[in-house]
């Protein structure tokens, strides 16, 4: 099928890593999925939450949030609010429990990372760019730690890379990276998280319009494997740049 934008069915829109965004923090990178822009910064402290001392493993979680305009017309902030939404909530844990997934928390030690997303401008797939660009700032916060002895220089608790896209069927076809203007379309949407092998961590899918078969489940994850093998190939180039 045709698309707005002219891509086919199993392409991305045009990613761009921009590492460093940030002058203070350990690690912090500018995440763009085409029009979708995500600030991913990753803070190392040493220390764990008290619940975790004494037991020699890190932690590592997330926070997620949207500009008030990143969007078309201008939403609250939710700080002003006084509360948090639900769906701001469980892409924060999403986010976290995907960083986790990759990561040996004994060999971080006893040291805390916090990641946090903020959404910029958003265009569709925000959670799937702020799960990739998470991961190099994550990279990147793990390198400063051992350029300054909180971790050992041998020591390396990433254990896969994680990225993260989404997929959708729009018109009976499957699509690959949906922007606002398709997601708001598809009969099926979907987001895949997988490693850098392609073992998955978390797949969020549900039927908005009408029930998919197993066959079309099966050419979404194809498709989203897909995906995810791309942006690990862009990660990589990024994180040696």
């Amino acid at each position: 099928m045709s698309r707005g934008d002219g891509r086919t069915n199993d392409q991305l829109r045009p990613i761009k890593f921009t590492r460093n965004w940030l002058n203070n923090a350990e690690g912090s990178v500018l995440v763009e999925f085409g029009n979708t822009r995500v600030l991913c910064v990753a803070s190392f402290t040493p220390g764990v939450p008290r619940w975790l001392v004494g037991k020699g493993e890190g932690w590592v979680t997330s926070e997620y949030a949207m500009l008030p305009r990143a969007t078309h017309t201008r939403s609250d902030r939710e700080s002003v609010k006084g509360k948090l939404g639900g769906r701001t909530q469980e892409i924060s844990r999403l986010v976290g429990r995907s960083l986790r997934g990759v990561v040996d928390m004994k060999a971080l030690g006893e040291n805390t990372i916090v990641i946090d997303c903020d959404v910029l401008q958003a265009d569709g797939g925000t959670r799937t760019a702020a799960i990739t660009g998470a991961y190099v700032a994550l990279a990147d916060a793990i390198n400063w730690a051992k350029a300054n002895s909180h971790i050992g220089k041998t020591v390396n608790p990433i254990t896969q890379s994680v990225a993260a896209v989404s997929v959708g069927i729009i018109n009976g076809q499957p699509l690959l990276d949906l922007c606002y203007e398709e997601d708001v379309s598809a009969q099926t949407d979907m987001n895949i998280v997988c490693t850098g092998d392609g073992n998955f961590i978390e797949v969020q899918g549900t039927a908005e319009a009408k029930p998919f078969d197993r066959a079309l489940l099966d050419q979404l994850l194809d498709l989203g494997v897909k995906g995810c093998a791309q942006l690990t190939k862009l990660q990589a180039e990024a994180l040696k740049q």
